[in-house]
């Protein structure tokens, strides 16, 4: 049987007219259709039809959106969801004034987060994750990446991508899991990184890809992480294995990560705070998405990216939370949206398309979601008002009351 989502105020369908992103000032156009119903079919959109125009709404399952904007089932691009422990006093270290570097150096950061990881089963683990799925969730997204990292070493960063496949099982949303075992020289090898850098290469790499547990290679390149050159080495490794590329390159200092990304031809370069101009126009005259997090920035009282000057020339923006323990304790996507708007200068609209089919570009499933256009999957966020720029106006404020996947309500807000 067909479905009818009727009567929406607003469908925002973020239509690219089959071209599955938006570059530069083609992020402002989302394409809201009024006075229109929608039809789909199992897991795919049909049409879009005027309201009032079906006479026999007995022939179809009908959902009531009146009142409500539809909009493409959310996007979260760039996750370090798969986490165990609390970096709770660091945070006080840090408003103390004790910056991420510092506390990387000193032992902390990354390397707390790995040993709650490693102390922790696999079955804590999933327990542990289940209730940040069902809040992203809860906020009508319906596509997910998450990263491990946090093991660094064979048997942890299996772990933990064994358990991104165990969660992919539980859930319905699309889980995409993401191999960042290049996200910091584990503290037993800091005295032999070229030890790490083999057993990355050699071995993680390799099982990993024969057993189909990650989607994508991840590196984090940074003074207090991965040069340009070891991450040359990882990405050479991991692209001969068939694994598609994403860097986390120009946080805190830019030196030559999103040349190296680029010459492979990466699908994401990520956070970019601190990018060069010149490297601005490289980054807007590729396929990248540059995938900002604003979140952040905002955790961290550092600066911003310049979402302003990577629009103006072209690029393919995206924004994510960077959810994780350390620099982003922020699982809130509408946070994320507000924070680009009010402090990166994004309009609205790019902002929704940066949350929709740029952030569905950055995980290449942007042929099927990111979109509400014919023949693409019945993922929708549906919000309790009549006016998408409430979205973003209530700041941290949850307003999505359905979330639909494949064609199927798989979250009610039961308060509305």
């Amino acid at each position: 049987m067909r479905t009818l989502l009727k009567n929406p105020s607003q469908i925002v369908t973020v239509s690219t007219n089959g071209k599955n992103f938006k570059r530069g000032n083609e992020l402002r156009d989302i394409s809201i259709l009024e006075n229109h119903s929608l039809i789909f079919e199992k897991d795919r959109i049909i049409d879009f039809i005027p309201y009032g125009s079906i006479s026999n709404e007995s022939e179809y399952k009908i959902i009531d959106v009146k009142d409500k904007v539809l909009l493409p089932g959310l996007v979260e691009c760039h996750t370090h969801t798969a986490f165990a422990g609390s970096r709770a006093k660091e945070f006080r270290s840090k408003l103390a004034g004790t910056s991420y570097e510092e506390i990387a150096k000193l032992g902390g950061g990354i390397n707390t987060t790995v040993s709650a990881v490693r102390n922790a089963s696999f079955d804590e683990l999933v327990r542990l994750i289940i209730p940040r799925i069902n809040y992203f969730i809860s906020q009508g997204i319906t596509s997910l990446e998450i990263k491990s990292g946090y093991g660094l070493d064979f048997g942890n960063e299996i772990k933990l991508l064994r358990v991104i496949h165990h969660l992919q099982k539980i859930f319905p949303i699309t889980i995409i899991p993401t191999f960042l075992g290049a996200h910091a020289i584990p503290i037993e090898m800091k005295n032999n990184r070229e030890a790490y850098l083999e057993e990355i290469t050699h071995k993680m790499l390799p099982f990993i890809a024969e057993n189909s547990l990650a989607k994508f290679c991840d590196g984090f390149c940074e003074l207090t992480a991965f040069s340009t050159a070891e991450i040359d080495v990882i990405f050479s490794k991991a692209k001969s294995l068939g694994f598609d590329l994403k860097l986390h390159t120009d946080q805190f200092n830019a030196f030559g990560g999103i040349e190296v990304a680029l010459n492979y031809d990466a699908v994401s370069v990520d956070h970019l705070e601190v990018i060069k101009e010149n490297d601005i126009a490289q980054v807007a005259d590729s396929d990248a998405a540059a995938v900002l997090l604003p979140g952040v920035s905002f955790f961290l009282n550092d600066g911003y990216a310049p979402a302003r000057k990577l629009i103006d020339a072209g690029a393919i923006v995206a924004l994510s939370t960077d959810y994780n323990p350390g620099s982003s304790n922020i699982a809130n996507l509408n946070l994320i949206m507000s924070l680009a708007v009010l402090k990166m200068k994004m309009t609205i609209e790019e902002t929704i398309s940066a949350v929709t089919i740029n952030a569905a570009k950055a995980l290449k499933i942007n042929e099927d979601v990111g979109s509400i256009e014919i023949g693409k999957k019945a993922d929708f966020s549906v919000f309790n008002t009549n006016d998408y720029t409430d979205i973003v106006y209530n700041v941290g404020k949850n307003l999505n009351e359905l979330t639909i996947k494949n064609g199927g309500v798989i979250y009610k807000n039961k308060n509305e």
